[in-house]
């Protein structure tokens, strides 16, 4: 490995001894195996197509509140729960810090790139080019594929647990099964997914994280008011007697923080800035975690506080009890439904790109218009197949929210907490005895730890929920 520069071999052609371009850092470390020359880069039409480069630093803010703000903050005091008051907060303070440090350590190792002709725009080649494997690229691609495969799933799935919900007050005896609305959710989200590119969604990004601050202040406040109320929930906030048991709600409920600040699509979205993209995402990434920091905090915090260790793993579940009436007004409640509802639309729309933009890299011809027939045909095909995919897995399999904790150990983990400070300790070489160094490899190691701890705890519950699972089911499970 090259010092002081920064250099390091691997990020030279292995064929040609030059510096690779994007699309032809992976093909050379393939083709270095194979002892071939690398074909000429195609025309990449993921590229010109989806993932365009004509953001401002604010529009991948908007991107980045997106991907991260969603309607899984209302599983923070499901978080705290498992660990109390002290290390919880902690823990979400600490995953709040890492996370941002992250995300900019990743985007430094983008500009660095690009610093010397090589831009990334996609997380799989910019993990293959710095760390110098092919099977970097293949497992940063299973990994992110299950990933957003599984939050679009997620989101057509809980899109439709809203509306069932809003439908079941409406009309308590009405015929209309689960499946009914995710059918409905995946027509409309077929139909938004025609929006050609990341670019594309910027507006619609704005307007979900205003909807993020709309529906956590909503509940949070309804949290509060049944709290105060003459009649509120009795508030205990002890932890399991079992020893076993709290380290496994401890380490669960870290899991659930790794999944709520994941993101795993940050080159991805540094890829729709307008070239030079250095130095704006950071711009981006203060704008998303002054979001983050209202949006995760108030609801944490105040829906701990008003249930305590009885907390739902969805904290509207406890202000809406089976049994008794609802803690809050009908109409701030069916609001607050209605917000989550549209962002889920567009959190499933930002987690569809990646898999669109692989989809189009294979089937569009970048020659020719982005709208002709040539284009628009299997544009309109794959994307609506997609669509329809996850909605049948959605249908399917309607307990997501018990998975929520195995995603984040086993895929935002690796992606958002352990390759990036890799990533960086390769690409920029800082000193080994240096703090950034030294801190680099404190956080891999703690982060690998926790994400196999994450996924031996996750899985637990798992199995400990497992008579509860039933293919095609008309409800949620919890």
């Amino acid at each position: 490995m090259a010092g002081g520069t920064g250099g390091t071999p691997f990020l030279l052609s292995p064929a040609t001894g030059h510096a690779a371009t994007p699309s032809a850092a992976v093909f050379d470390v393939e083709a270095a195996g194979a002892g071939k020359a690398p074909p000429p880069p195609a025309p990449d039409a993921g590229a010109a197509f989806v993932l365009e480069s004509k953001g401002t630093w604010w529009h991948a803010g908007f991107h980045l509140t997106t991907a991260i703000v969603g309607p899984t903050v209302l599983t923070l005091p499901y978080a705290l729960r498992g660990m109390g008051w002290g290390l919880g907060l902690a823990a979400l303070t600490a995953v709040f810090a890492v996370t941002f440090y992250a995300y900019f350590l990743v985007s430094r190792v983008l500009d660095h790139c690009e610093a010397r002709g090589r831009r990334h725009i996609r997380f799989r080649e910019l993990a293959a080019d710095v760390l110098g494997s092919g099977w970097v690229f293949y497992l940063v691609v299973t990994v992110q594929t299950a990933i957003n495969a599984g939050v679009t799933t997620g989101s057509i799935l809980l899109a439709a647990d809203c509306l069932q919900i809003l439908y079941s007050n409406l009309a308590p005896h009405g015929p209309l099964k689960l499946y009914h609305f995710i059918i409905i959710v995946a027509v409309v989200l077929a139909f938004l997914s025609q929006l050609p590119s990341f670019h594309s969604l910027r507006h619609i990004n704005l307007g979900s994280l205003i909807l993020s601050f709309g529906y956590t202040i909503l509940v949070s406040a309804a949290c509060i008011r049944a709290g105060v109320s003459s009649n509120p929930p009795a508030k205990d906030y002890s932890l399991s007697s079992s020893k076993s048991e709290k380290t496994f709600n401890a380490f669960l409920s870290i899991s659930i923080l790794a999944s709520v600040f994941g993101n795993g699509i940050l080159p991805e979205i540094q890829a729709t800035l307008a070239p030079p993209a250095a130095g704006k995402m950071m711009k981006a990434l203060v704008l998303c975690y002054a979001v983050i920091f209202f949006t995760f905090y108030f609801p944490a915090i105040a829906g701990y506080w008003a249930f305590g260790n009885q907390v739902q793993s969805n904290v509207l579940q406890s202000l809406m009890p089976d049994e008794g009436p609802s803690l809050a007004p009908t109409w701030l409640l069916g609001l607050a439904v209605v917000l989550v509802l549209l962002q889920l639309l567009a959190i499933a729309l930002v987690y569809s790109q990646v898999a669109y933009e692989i989809m189009e890299k294979s089937s569009a011809d970048a020659a020719r218009g982005r709208f002709s027939r040539r284009n628009l045909a299997p544009r309109v095909a794959l994307r609506t197949a997609y669509v329809a995919a996850c909605a049948l897995v959605a249908a399917m399999l309607p307990f997501f929210g018990d998975i929520v904790g195995v995603v984040g150990a086993v895929g935002f983990v690796p992606l958002d907490f352990v390759l990036p400070v890799v990533m960086y300790n390769m690409a920029l070489a800082p000193p080994r005895r240096s703090p950034v160094y030294l801190a680099n490899v404190a956080i891999m190691a703690v982060f690998t730890g926790v994400g196999i701890m994450g996924a031996v705890a996750s899985v637990r519950k798992l199995v400990l929920d497992a008579h509860k699972f039933k293919l095609f089911s008309d409800n949620v499970v919890d």
